[in-house]
């Protein structure tokens, strides 16, 4: 039975359209909303020039400067507007749950937004700019918030600093306490599916097997599109799936707070990932997070990349390890091999 059920989820994973970018009629139906919402000139610049900034890109987040901005600042350049587009999609709820200091990556090399939500308001801001508190245009793929202003790139963000967390184990061990009883993944399968990452969630679906312990899981997901053309024969979908999670439940603010050169272990025996950063944006093993908080319960966090990770052969450097016997016996056989 495992079989056929593992049989019919490859069927759906590799007979899903995938699409490397966003299409056309999408960007017009946005232009149009706009123009209703009375954002005319964010309209018209996204007709002339999203089409070849999105065109390798199979989703986004527009922010769109007022017609007051446009009239104020005048034309922008082309690199300004380039600052205004995130190459993930925000939906209200995602987007709510980002901490602040949460580093949104741009079409605009090395430069990201930053979000800036304190906690006793409700609205979310972003480089201190207040965003609408809904959607203009939110068709799943393509998601046109409002702003009052455009953003400025040399903005710096002046919260809270944290220090690097130098003790990562006792992270896991006493972040993850109250953890209730809930066995099910059900939430989290379909919030994948509907996100684009049905691949992980027909892997997460036929792989977990049991409770999880207390210390949770962590998830990173590649979307579907990058998926489908990295992985090979049957017997590496095991291994793809295990060196993607972590036996520890890592929220947002967690991994920033992890130093440079902090190494996270793997389901995957030997594997572990790397954390660096460029430009602001958190980097795993060379790929960068695209989507932090894809999806999070009480017992699984699930953060979007832009890429699978890959195993290389290569010596493992002198780094700060986080050391997997804090783990238990069963937090590391939560999956089940039989299922292959």
């Amino acid at each position: 039975m495992a079989s056929f059920h593992f049989f019919l989820s490859l069927l759906f994973i590799f007979f899903i359209p995938f699409s490397t970018a966003i299409p056309r009629e999408a960007i017009y139906d946005a232009a149009d909303v706009l123009t209703d919402s009375g954002y005319v000139s964010m309209s018209l610049t996204l007709e002339i020039i999203a089409e070849s900034l999105l065109e390798q890109s199979p989703s986004a987040t527009v922010f769109a400067p007022s017609d007051s901005a446009f009239k104020k600042f005048g034309q922008p350049s082309f690199n300004l507007l380039r600052f205004h587009f995130v190459m993930l999609p925000l939906p209200f709820q995602t987007f709510r749950r980002l901490p602040a200091g949460a580093k949104l990556p741009t079409m605009l090399a090395g430069k990201s937004l930053t979000v800036t939500t304190s906690p006793p308001d409700h609205a979310i801001s972003i480089n201190n700019i207040k965003v609408t508190p809904s959607p203009i245009y939110d068709d799943g793929i393509l998601i046109v918030y409002g702003i009052d202003r455009f953003f400025d790139t040399s903005y710096e963000y002046t919260g809270p600093n944290q220090r690097p967390n130098s003790n990562p184990i006792s992270s896991c061990t006493a972040m993850n306490r109250t953890m209730n009883s809930s066995n099910s993944f059900d939430q989290a399968i379909e919030m994948l599916k509907s996100n684009g990452y049905s691949a992980m969630a027909s892997f997460l679906g036929m792989q977990l097997s049991g409770d999880i312990s207390q210390n949770g899981i962590t998830v990173f997901a590649p979307a579907d599109v990058n998926v489908i053309s990295r992985i090979g024969d049957f017997q590496d979908y095991p291994s793809f799936f295990r060196r993607h999670v972590v036996p520890c439940k890592f929220i947002w603010n967690d991994l920033v707070n992890f130093g440079d050169g902090t190494e996270l272990p793997t389901f995957l025996e030997g594997f572990t990932i790397n954390i660096t950063r460029s430009g602001g944006v958190l980097i795993l093993n060379s790929v960068p997070v695209f989507f932090p908080h894809v999806f999070e319960n009480d017992r699984v966090v699930v953060h979007g990349v832009s890429d699978v990770f890959t195993v290389q052969d290569e010596a493992t450097t002198s780094s700060e390890v986080v050391d997997a016997d804090v783990f238990s016996e069963d937090d590391q056989n939560v999956f089940d091999p039989g299922e292959f």
